[in-house]
C-alpha cells in the first residue's frame, strides 16, 4: 500500500464513522412479497411460487411510510420495491402513487418474466424512477440458473423497455443489470459484456453468490483462482470499449474488503451501509437491514408493534458497532480497521465471524 492509498483509506474511515455516528436512513428496501414465479439456484431468500408468509398489505406499508416521513430528516429517501417478485403483486402501481405522494422515490428489483410493455408504462405512469434487472449469462447460462427457458427472453425484452426509457429520461429513469457470477457462467462473462454494451446497459453491478438460503444447498462458490479471474474481468471491463468505443460502467458489490483491488473494481471503498444508511422492511413486518441480512440477530423490530423511525434512532447498535465481528481470524486481521467483518449478509449472528473473505481468497493465490 502507497502511502497516497493509506491517506486516502484514513480519510475513508473518518468519513465512515461521521456517516455511522449520523445514521441517515437514505435508502428503504421493502419486501412486498416472499412469492416468487422462478426457482433459481443461488436464491438468497429461498423464494417460492407459494409462501407460508402472506404478501404485506399495501396499507400497512404505506401507514409505516407516513411515519417515516414525519420523523427522517432525509427527504430525498429511495424505496426499493423487492421480493420475491414484486411484479407478481397487481397493485404495484397504487403503491408507487403513494410513495410518490410522500416524496420519495421508488425502484424496483426484477427478473422481469412478468414485464410486458403495458406494465412497463403503467408503472412509469405511476412515477417508478429507476429497475434492477438481473441476467446471469447468456441463453443457456442465464436459464438454466434460473431453471426457466423463457427467462432469458422475458429479462432481455425488459431491458430494452428500460434503455428506451432511460434514453428519453436520463435523468428521471435510472436502472442496472445485476449479475451473479458463479463457476457456471464466469467463462461467458466477456460476451456477456459485449451483449449488454449491444443492448445499450449502462450499468453492471457484479455479485460473487454468497451461501444464503437457496444457494447454500447448490454448490456454485467460485474457487480463489476464479475469485481473482472475476476481479480483473471487472477491473479490464472499467476501461473496456468494443470495437465502436462503446463501453459499460461494471463495478462489483459491497459484499467484503478486496485490498488492492479497492477503488479498482468498485467507485468507493467498501463500506456495508446495512442499518447505516440502509434499512428495510420484511413481507411479515420485521425491521432490519438490506434484505441480503437474514438473520434473526439483525432484525430490530417490527411495524405491527414498532414506530419504524423510533427503532431506527434507538436501535441498531450491532449494526453501527462492529466490534462484535473482531472474533476468530478476524480478531488477528491487520485489515480489520478497513474491513470491520465484511458484509452484515455472511455473519449468522452478531457473535459469529465471517463465513467467508473475500480477501482471504485473494491471498491464497497472491493477490
Amino acid at each position: 500500500m502507497t502511502f497516497k492509498d493509506w491517506i486516502r483509506r484514513k480519510v475513508f474511515r473518518l468519513y465512515r464513522k461521521s456517516v455511522t455516528a449520523e445514521h441517515e436512513l437514505t435508502y428503504l428496501f421493502w419486501e412486498c412479497t416472499l412469492r416468487c414465479n422462478l426457482n433459481c439456484l443461488h436464491c438468497g431468500s429461498d423464494c417460492l411460487k407459494k409462501s407460508s408468509v402472506p404478501d404485506m398489505p399495501l396499507a400497512d406499508f404505506v401507514h409505516a411510510l407516513e411515519g417515516i416521513r414525519k420523523k427522517n430528516p432525509f427527504k430525498n429517501m429511495t424505496v426499493c420495491i423487492t421480493g420475491g417478485e414484486p411484479l407478481l403483486r397487481g397493485d404495484l402501481e397504487r403503491a408507487g402513487a403513494a410513495i410518490r405522494r410522500l416524496g420519495f422515490n421508488w425502484c424496483i428489483v426484477s427478473n422481469g418474466l412478468l414485464m410486458t410493455e403495458s406494465r412497463f408504462s403503467s408503472l412509469v405512469r405511476s412515477g417508478l424512477g429507476g429497475m434492477s434487472l438481473s441476467i446471469d449469462g447468456l441463453e443457456g447460462e442465464h436459464n438454466r440458473l434460473r431453471n426457466n427457458s423463457a427467462s432469458f427472453a422475458a429479462v432481455v425484452n425488459a431491458i430494452d423497455l428500460c434503455v428506451a426509457q432511460h434514453e428519453k429520461n436520463p435523468k428521471l429513469f435510472l436502472f442496472d443489470v445485476i449479475t451473479c457470477v458463479h463457476s457456471g457462467n464466469i467463462s461467458v462473462l466477456p460476451e456477456l459484456r459485449d451483449f449488454l454494451i449491444g443492448k445499450g446497459v449502462k450499468a453492471w453491478r457484479l455479485f460473487s453468490i454468497f451461501p444464503n438460503g437457496r444457494a447454500a444447498k447448490n454448490d456454485l462458490a467460485l474457487s480463489p483462482s476464479e475469485y481473482m479471474k472475476f476481479m480483473d474481468f471487472i477491473v479490464e471491463t472499467r476501461s473496456y470499449r468494443d470495437k465502436v468505443g462503446r463501453s459499460i460502467h461494471a463495478s462489483y458489490s459491497c459484499e467484503g474488503y478486496l485490498g488492492d483491488y479497492e477503488l479498482k473494481v468498485r467507485d468507493f471503498f467498501f463500506f456495508c451501509r446495512g442499518g447505516i444508511n440502509i434499512g428495510s422492511i420484511m413481507c411479515d413486518g420485521s425491521i432490519s437491514a438490506c434484505l441480503s441480512v437474514r438473520s434473526s440477530a439483525f432484525v430490530q423490530g417490527n411495524i405491527y408493534k414498532d414506530d419504524f423511525m423510533d427503532v431506527w434512532n434507538s436501535r441498531f447498535d450491532n449494526m453501527r458497532n462492529r466490534s462484535w465481528a473482531k472474533v476468530g481470524k478476524c480478531a488477528v486481521c491487520r485489515n480489520w480497521k478497513w474491513c470491520e467483518g465484511n458484509g452484515l449478509h455472511l455473519h449468522k449472528d452478531d457473535k459469529s465471524e465471517c463465513s467467508h473473505c473475500n480477501l482471504e481468497m485473494l491471498s491464497q493465490i497472491g493477490g
